[in-house]
């Protein structure tokens, strides 16, 4: 007995100090440098605005999807996260209700509707659209919003960004910051 709590201390003792330094110092560390260099990011990327009385309000994250259905909005991809099979009935159905509905709110509209607006992103909370999936929607946003779609466009353009290095990833356009400043917050 005696020499299993010989052993048995320096074993706590290290469990301990690990416990400490990699639970403790490492993660403060490490979040104390993120804040340091990248405040908005290490915070959430929370787009607040101030508001004419001088008041803020917040209205989500940057990189977070928020939900958009009204026709006046530029609307995001599904917020649904999806495992189905691109071969699967299930799916299908769930890709054709979507088409109906985008098309319920533009009926005028006949191009057709582009996929990232009918099939959720893997995680379902990708907050980017594409540039083509932004434009489908522009006639139906001026028209519901009494603007011209040069404007509309002009936001939309405002809120894409392009490829990282010029080569690495897609442009993509953040539906929440457009529709905030659709409706003038931004």
């Amino acid at each position: 007995m005696k020499g299993f709590l010989k052993t048995l201390r320096p074993a706590l003792s290290c469990l301990l100090a690990m416990t400490v330094l990699c639970g403790l110092v490492y993660t403060a560390l490490v979040t104390g440098i993120a804040a340091l260099a990248f405040p908005a990011q290490a915070n959430g990327s929370i787009v607040t605005v101030t508001l004419k009385d001088g008041s803020t309000r917040s209205y989500g994250s940057a990189l977070l999807e928020q939900a958009f259905d009204e026709p006046q909005y530029l609307i995001g991809r599904p917020l649904a996260v999806s495992d189905l099979s691109p071969s699967s009935g299930a799916q299908a159905q769930l890709v054709a209700g979507r088409v109906a509905f985008l098309q319920s709110l533009d009926p005028t509209n006949t191009a057709p509707v582009p996929a990232d607006l009918v099939e959720a992103s893997g995680s379902g909370c990708d907050p980017d659209i594409s540039p083509q999936a932004a434009e489908y929607q522009v006639a139906r946003i001026a028209r519901e919003r009494g603007m011209s779609p040069d404007a509309v466009r002009a936001v939309i353009a405002k809120y894409t960004t392009g490829r990282l290095l010029g080569f690495i990833g897609e442009p993509a356009v953040n539906v929440l910051e457009v529709n905030l400043a659709l409706d003038g917050l931004l």
